[in-house]
């Protein structure tokens, strides 16, 4: 976007989770994120867009155990802290595997400002729309799994940034110091959304024999 690469945090919490022939009763609720890079790659109809996700977390113990095998999308065990109120969120977690800890503090705000990505909350909303098909890393590294959102009720706020955090990002080893800095951040309320697998696309596992 304008020549910058882009990926973000999206912290996900989810409400009333459910196969489409369960009833809404049985819906499940929990807290997750997701590490995310947007990327283009060649499909059967030409240049595709989406995100490549690195990794998951989640503090459901189902999701853990569910992700990879009764759906796409492997995910890691996290402990997660929330505080929200009608202009204000705080979302704080930190992995069981002590490899991951990210905390986020916003206020809701009228309209983006600041951005050198975007030129409007229009724009912003529209570049994340797009990125609706989101491929997974797997521990084995044969495959992506790839699962895509549908709405018909896309809707985004802007945020000011309060504080945020992440050892993925601030990691100098991954990224050299100034080399990712924070755009802004966005936020998505009371959103009705479905999940659809797509086939897994296979991934050439690195420093593999030849």
């Amino acid at each position: 976007m304008r020549g910058y690469a882009v990926a973000g945090i999206c912290l996900l919490r989810l409400g009333d989770v459910r196969p489409d022939w369960a009833p809404k009763a049985v819906g499940l609720r929990s807290e997750n994120a997701a590490h995310r890079i947007a990327v283009e790659w060649d499909g059967p109809q030409g240049v595709e867009t989406g995100v490549y996700i690195p990794r998951r977390d989640t503090a459901s113990r189902l999701n853990t155990w569910a992700g990879g095998r009764l759906f796409p999308g492997e995910h890691h065990r996290a402990h997660f802290r929330v505080s929200e109120t009608r202009d204000e969120l705080r979302v704080a977690y930190a992995t069981r595997d002590h490899t991951t800890r990210v905390d986020v503090a916003v206020t809701v705000v009228d309209k983006l400002n600041g951005s050198e990505l975007f030129a409007d909350l229009d724009d912003a909303s529209e570049f994340f729309r797009r990125g609706s098909k989101g491929y997974s890393a797997t521990t084995a590294g044969l495959r992506l799994d790839g699962m895509q959102l549908h709405t018909d009720a896309w809707r985004a706020s802007a945020c000011q940034v309060r504080h945020a955090a992440s050892t993925y990002f601030d990691d100098p080893d991954r990224f050299p110091p100034g080399s990712a800095t924070l755009d802004c951040t966005l936020l998505m309320r009371n959103l009705p959304a479905h999940w659809r697998p797509l086939p897994a696309m296979a991934a050439e596992r690195r420093n593999a024999p030849v």
